[in-house]
């Protein structure tokens, strides 16, 4: 079976940042807004240098879930290459894990989660 020819991926952080892009991926993205139901965000403290370096900060922001359904964290939806998708799985921190969900758009797509315990890395 041949490997798609792109993969969603929704970012709700850095990934976003016309500064970001183009180190990470060489290349603006082309995306549409879209949102994570059901969930909120908090930031982490990031110490990886050049992903500090990248962003220009060195706080990040993480989806949680919510208590509250109507909570809904807004974003982007792009559409990425195999090759981008190693690119950002690299620029993830090991506090986040790549994992695939619907979308409020009713779209499946990766996006970066919080890594459970013992986890970590993109998968």
């Amino acid at each position: 079976m041949a490997a798609p020819s792109s993969y969603p991926l929704f970012s709700y952080g850095t990934l976003q940042s016309e500064r970001v892009q183009p180190a990470r991926f060489g290349r603006l993205l082309d995306g549409t807004p879209d949102a994570l139901p059901g969930c909120t965000t908090t930031y982490i403290g990031i110490t990886d240098p050049e992903v500090v370096a990248a962003s220009g900060t060195d706080l990040h922001p993480l989806v949680v879930p919510s208590s509250d359904p109507a909570d809904a964290v807004e974003g982007s939806l792009f559409r990425i290459t195999g090759t981008e998708l190693a690119a950002a799985d690299d620029y993830e921190v090991d506090d986040c894990a790549r994992t695939e969900v619907v979308r409020g758009s009713g779209v499946t797509a990766w996006v970066y989660l919080e890594a459970p315990a013992g986890e970590g890395r993109a998968g």
